[in-house]
Order: C-alpha cells, then sequence, then structure tokens
C-alpha cells in the first residue's frame, strides 16, 4: 500500500519522464527529479550483441532495442530524435563474417533518420575467425565505419576504439597516442563539454566487473583519461548489471557499464563468472541524453521487459565539482535493507536440508538489494552452513519472496539466520528460525541412497559435490 501510494503521488512526474514505459521499482529513489529535462541529443548505449550464425535472438534483440528507444524519443514531446546508438564490441559470438553480415542488417533494417550507428570490435569474440586487419577492414566494409573513429554530434564528440589492427598487441602506442589527440581537440573545442569515449573492456577498478579479480578490465587507458574529466567511458566485456550501483563510477572522470544484449554475469564473494539459471534471458542499454546545460540522465534499461531499472541525473560530468557517484560516497548513501516487521523464515525440511522462504526486504537507499545469506549453525554454535542467492534486481521482475536451499546437512536440530545486502555489503537484521532435519540426504542430489548400488552411487555424487565446491558454487 505505501509502494501504490508512492507511485500515485508522482505518478504525473513520471508519465513525463518515461511516457509510455512503466517505471520499475528498481529505479533509484535517490534521484533528481526529472520532468523538467530537455534533452538536446539522445543515444543509446550497449554492448555485447553476440550475433550468432545459428539463431537469430541477439539480432533481434538489435532490433527490439532501437525500438523500444525511438518510441521513448517519439514520446518526448520536447525532442523526438535519436541520434546516435553505440555498441560497444562484442559485436559478434564467434567473429564470422557471417555473423558480421547479420548483425550489420540487423542494424541497418533497425535504424530509422539520421541515426548514426558507433560501434567497435574486439579482441576476443569478434576476433576468433580474421586476423585483427582483416577483422577491421571486414567491419569496415560491412558497415562502412572506421573500427576507430571520432564523430562528432550535436556539438559533442564520440570517439571510439577498437582491437588494434597489430595481432600481438591489444591496443597500440599509436592508437593511444591517437586516443589523447582526440581528446585535446574535443576539450579545447569546450572544455565544459562532455566527450563520450567508447571501447570494449572497462578500465580497471572502475565499475562493476572492472577489478583484478573480476578478470574484465584493462589498464590501456588509465594514464591517458584520469587527465580528461570531461571524459565519459563505455565499455562491455563483462556483462554485469548496469543497473546495479557499482556499474556507475565517477573518479578523475566518468565511466559507465554497459551491461550486455546478450546475458548477465556477476562476482559474488569468491565465485567469479556466476551465471543465473534466467542469465540469457538478460538484455539491458542505456537510454543516454543531455539538456542544454550538459546535465546528463542516465536510463538503464531492461530491453526485453521495455521497462527502466535504475535512472541517474548527473549534473554537468565533464566538472570536476559533479562527483557524486565516487565509491566512496555510493557506499556512505547505503542504508541497510528492512525485512517488514514480524517476518518470519518459512522452511520446509528435505533429505540432508531444508528450504528456506522469507518474504522479500525493501531497500531503504533508492539502490536495490543484491544478495541474500544463509547461515546455519548447529546445537553447539558451530557454522556447518554458509550460503546465498541471488534476487533478481539486473531484470526488471518484482519478487516478494526469496527461496534459498541448504543441503549437506546431517540429522539434528539447527539455527538459521537469513539477512538481505545492498552492494556495498551492507546488511539488514537478521531473521532467526529453528529448523529440525531428520532425513540426511546426498549433498549432490539431495536424494537418499539406498543399498548396495546406492552406496556406491552415494560415493560418487560425494566426489562430484567435492569438486562442484572445489571450482565454484553449485
Amino acid at each position: 500500500m505505501k509502494q501504490f501510494k508512492r507511485i500515485f503521488t508522482f505518478i504525473l512526474a513520471l508519465f513525463l519522464v518515461s511516457g509510455f514505459m512503466s517505471i520499475s521499482s528498481f529505479a533509484d529513489e535517490t534521484q533528481t527529479e526529472s520532468s523538467d529535462f530537455v534533452p538536446v541529443i539522445r543515444f543509446v548505449a550497449s554492448s555485447d550483441t553476440h550475433v550468432k550464425d545459428i539463431d537469430n535472438m541477439t539480432a533481434e534483440r538489435i532490433g527490439k532495442m532501437l525500438n523500444m528507444a525511438y518510441g521513448m524519443a517519439e514520446d518526448d514531446e520536447n525532442y523526438k530524435k535519436l541520434d546516435a546508438v553505440l555498441i560497444a564490441g562484442d559485436l559478434t559470438n564467434d567473429g564470422t563474417k557471417t555473423e558480421f553480415d547479420k548483425f550489420s542488417k540487423a542494424v541497418k533494417d533497425s535504424l530509422r533518420g539520421d541515426t548514426k550507428f558507433l560501434g567497435v570490435v574486439a579482441k576476443n569474440h569478434d576476433g576468433y575467425k580474421m586476423s585483427r586487419t582483416e577483422l577491421r577492414d571486414y567491419y569496415k566494409k560491412d558497415t562502412g565505419n572506421d573500427a576507430d573513429f571520432n564523430v562528432v554530434i550535436n556539438g559533442y564528440h564520440f570517439i571510439g576504439l577498437s582491437a588494434s589492427p597489430n595481432d600481438i598487441e591489444h591496443y597500440d602506442r599509436t592508437q593511444l597516442k591517437w586516443l589523447n589527440e582526440q581528446l585535446d581537440k574535443a576539450t579545447a573545442e569546450d572544455p565544459d563539454r562532455p566527450v563520450f569515449v567508447m571501447h570494449h573492456e572497462h578500465n580497471r577498478d572502475t565499475v562493476y566487473g572492472s577489478s583484478s579479480f573480476d578478470g574484465w578490465g584493462v589498464t590501456y587507458f588509465n594514464d591517458t583519461l584520469k587527465n580528461y574529466p570531461q571524459v565519459v567511458d563505455f565499455s562491455g566485456h563483462s556483462h554485469y548489471p548496469l543497473n546495479d550501483p557499482r556499474s556507475i563510477w565517477q573518479g578523475e572522470y566518468t565511466a559507465l557499464g554497459t551491461g550486455a544484449i546478450y546475458y548477465s554475469e556477476f562476482t559474488i564473494d569468491k565465485t567469479r563468472t556466476y551465471h543465473p539459471d534466467d542469465s540469457e534471458q538478460t538484455a539491458t542499454c542505456w537510454i543516454v541524453e543531455l539538456d542544454a546545460a550538459n546535465r546528463m540522465r542516465l536510463r538503464g534499461m531492461d530491453i526485453l521487459a521495455e521497462k527502466c531499472l535504475c535512472e541517474y541525473i548527473l549534473e554537468n560530468p565533464a566538472k570536476t565539482e559533479n562527483r557524486e557517484y565516487t565509491p566512496e560516497k555510493r557506499k556512505a548513501a547505503s542504508t541497510a535493507p528492512e525485512f517488514e516487521k514480524g517476518t518470519e523464515i518459512e522452511t520446509t525440511p528435505v533429505p540432508g536440508g531444508f528450504n528456506i522462504k522469507v518474504p522479500a526486504a525493501k531497500s531503504t537507499d533508492g539502490m536495490p538489494v543484491v544478495l541474500y545469506r544463509a547461515k546455519v549453525k548447529n546445537s553447539i554454535g558451530i557454522t556447518v552452513a554458509d550460503t546465498w542467492t541471488l534476487p533478481k534486481y539486473y531484470i526488471a521482475t518484482e519478487q516478494d519472496e526469496i527461496e534459498i536451499d541448504v543441503y549437506g546437512l546431517k540429522k539434528g536440530d539447527y539455527t538459521v539466520t537469513v539477512v538481505a545486502e545492498t552492494a556495498y555489503g551492507i546488511d539488514s537484521d537478521a531473521l532467526e528460525a529453528r529448523v529440525t532435519v531428520t532425513d540426511e540426504g546426498c549433498p549432490y542430489c539431495h536424494e537418499p541412497h539406498e543399498g548396495f548400488a546406492g552406496f556406491f552411487t552415494l560415493i560418487y555424487h560425494y566426489v562430484a559435490y567435492f569438486f562442484a565446491h572445489l571450482f565454484g558454487k553449485m
């Protein structure tokens, strides 16, 4: 009821912001009110389309993304244009010429009017089948675009870098020198105007997915970009969700993770490259707009649901005094989620464990709840299970209930606690319940094994269970 009243109160403002769209409750409630925002430029920023020979799913998502963006533009009474679409590499899945042809056709069939396509090709997926020189040449032949470019649209510079033409170097010195020259040129024209830079991989230690542990960040551009506060940098590669609050970063410049058109990925604790069961059902992009004062409005969109997952308004990001999205400030703004008063854990026994159900916790800071943890202690207080589950915050699905499975327990009495967690590790108050396990089960398949054959099956499953936990969360 409280959420309904909130939506009703602000429905007029939300209608002006999002037109035909239904704004998801995942949107950041700490955003600046944007009903007075009048764009002077609008573009899509996306990545990792992974167009394949064998099916049309991702190629069709390109068309769906652009149709959604055009619909949003048409519903804006102040500015009806879509000026550009950016796709930051891994355009194809295997780098074949037929995949590039398919990608190019999907883009060209979906573009309207004078919307410009700006894309880059990446070292890995795009470069699987061709040498880098051949890749860049074929890309230009197929799309008409240079692999590296500086294009001006409505007075704003868009600078893109593809993988080096040299197969030995990821990005070469010539490219980095060229990038420095283009940034000098763009910022000299107007030092108070943002400059948009695009490449495939994240810059190391900026957005979610870019750390050395995550494995998706590179260091080639850091020494250059840190000298240009005007830069707004778009990158993909990791497939980490764009509506995670860690996917917007400000420091010496501004960086944004684009999410991906094809599947999602996460790092959780010591588990890298975690893919939820529905990861392929995710497709996201940014709708980016600037007004005459260079305020930047960012709307992170779920393409398949055509809904907004998050929204930010950044005061002119070219100015160093406008840095509201540093990791330190975001963490300081993060507050503990809350379960409704009186919420209880519901447990259902299964062989060797139990299933946990709890009503979803509520965010108290406008940022999504990104994790639920369950900890189980035995009758003498020793922790015997410590597990987690990922809520569906990365897509436009509202969950009323969260489920967590706990297995591999012996018969006995246990205490289980559940907490909800923010992206910055701030936990809710813990829910607690007592549960009794009466039937031991296999830790791998969670079923009892009986008889002589069952004994050997159990041994086999124990070995499988050991290796599953050795190499990652089951």
